[in-house]
C-alpha cells in the first residue's frame, strides 16, 4: 500500500508535514491506549504499519536528495528552495511551481528565479527557461550554478541546431529544391494533359 496513504497525506507534503502526520498517528494508536482492550493487536499492527510507512517516504525523500545534483552537500540555498529543487529533479513540476508561486514577489531571491529555470528547462519551455537563468545570473553574477545552468541551455541550443543536418532541417536551399521540383513536375504533367497540382 502506499505510504503516503497510511499516514493519510498527499505525495507533495513536506517533511514536517510528515512528521506532524507520523507523531498524531502514533499518540492515537500508541499500545499504552490499549492495553486490556481486544483491540490491542489490531492497534500494535497499524503502529507497525505507521513505522514502516514513515521509513518508506523518509529513505525515498533522502534518496531522492542524494542523487540530485543538489544534495545535501554543497547547496546554501534555503530549505524551501533545496525541497523544491527536490520536487523537480523527481518530476514533481506542478507541485515545485505551486511552491514557488507561493513565494511572495517582494521576497524572489536569484533562488526562485534558478528553481523557477528548472522547471521551465524541465517542460522544454527553453525561452523561458533562459529568461528566468538570466535574471538569476543578474541578481546573482557569482554564482557558479545559476551561469553554468545558462550556459548549459546554451549549449544545448547550439548542439540542436548544429545537429540539425544530419535530421536534414539546416539546408536552406532544400526546401527550395523541393518546390522547384514540384513546380516542374506539375508543368510536366500539364503538358501531358495531366495534372499533379490541382491549385496550380
Amino acid at each position: 500500500m502506499n505510504p503516503y496513504e497510511i499516514l493519510g497525506i498527499s505525495e507533495n507534503a513536506t517533511d514536517e508535514e510528515v512528521k506532524k502526520a507520523y507523531k498524531e498517528l502514533v499518540k492515537k494508536y500508541h499500545p499504552d491506549k490499549y492495553v486490556d482492550n481486544p483491540l490491542s493487536d489490531l492497534a500494535a499492527e497499524k503502529i507497525k504499519e505507521i513505522n514502516i510507512a514513515y521509513d518508506t517516504i523518509m529513505k525515498q525523500r533522502k534518496a531522492q536528495a542524494g542523487s540530485s545534483s543538489y544534495g545535501e552537500q554543497g547547496y546554501n540555498g534555503s530549505a524551501l528552495y533545496k525541497e523544491i529543487l527536490v520536487m523537480i529533479n523527481s518530476g514533481n513540476l506542478a507541485g515545485a511551481e505551486s511552491k514557488l508561486q507561493a513565494v511572495p514577489v517582494a521576497e524572489r531571491s536569484a533562488e526562485w528565479y534558478f528553481c523557477y529555470g528548472e522547471i521551465c528547462k524541465a517542460r522544454g519551455w527553453f525561452d523561458n527557461a533562459r529568461t528566468y537563468y538570466t535574471t538569476a545570473v543578474n541578481m546573482d553574477p557569482s554564482n557558479r550554478r545559476y551561469r553554468a545552468a545558462l550556459n548549459g541551455l546554451y549549449n544545448y541550443a547550439r548542439g540542436y541546431t548544429g545537429g540539425s543536418a544530419a535530421r536534414g532541417y539546416n539546408d536552406s536551399d532544400q526546401l527550395c529544391r523541393v518546390c522547384q521540383t514540384l513546380y516542374c513536375l506539375d508543368c510536366l504533367c500539364e503538358c501531358m494533359g495531366g495534372d499533379c497540382i490541382r491549385c496550380c
